[in-house]
């Protein structure tokens, strides 16, 4: 990395590419969330002893309540996809936010919302 400030436009190019393909799935999962949480109550338990029916119930709370924090959670990646796509747009993408050095490329590409280095990240715990 050197002297470089800053990664090239093609290279920035590559980083919106994979951030735009995790930015479409996220927003599929996302939606099948929210649809999984809307249409809870398509099963009927009407005609089950009261015994299974609390079980059940139960079972639906604690799915709903899980499927809720995973479509929040869903919901958070997908803004942080967005920021680094603006971050990209004003060329800041891929600067450590604590060093200011560039943040490797292979961390980028698994974790491609990243705002710190490695060794920031390290720092920072």
């Amino acid at each position: 990395m050197g002297d470089k400030t800053r990664y090239t436009d093609e290279e920035l190019q590559e980083f919106k590419d994979i951030i735009l393909n995790k930015l479409e799935k996220a927003k599929k999962d996302y939606d099948l969330l929210k649809q999984t949480l809307s249409h809870s109550d398509d099963n009927d338990i009407q005609d089950t002893s009261p015994t299974f029916k609390v079980l059940e119930e139960g079972a639906a709370v604690l799915s709903k309540e899980e499927n809720s924090k995973l479509a929040q959670r869903q919901l958070q990646f997908i803004q942080h996809l967005q920021a680094a796509l603006v971050r990209i747009e004003n060329k800041t993408y891929g600067i450590c936010r604590m060093t200011g050095k560039l943040i490797s490329k292979e961390r980028l590409r698994a974790v491609p919302h990243a705002t710190l280095s490695i060794d920031a990240k390290k720092e920072q715990k």
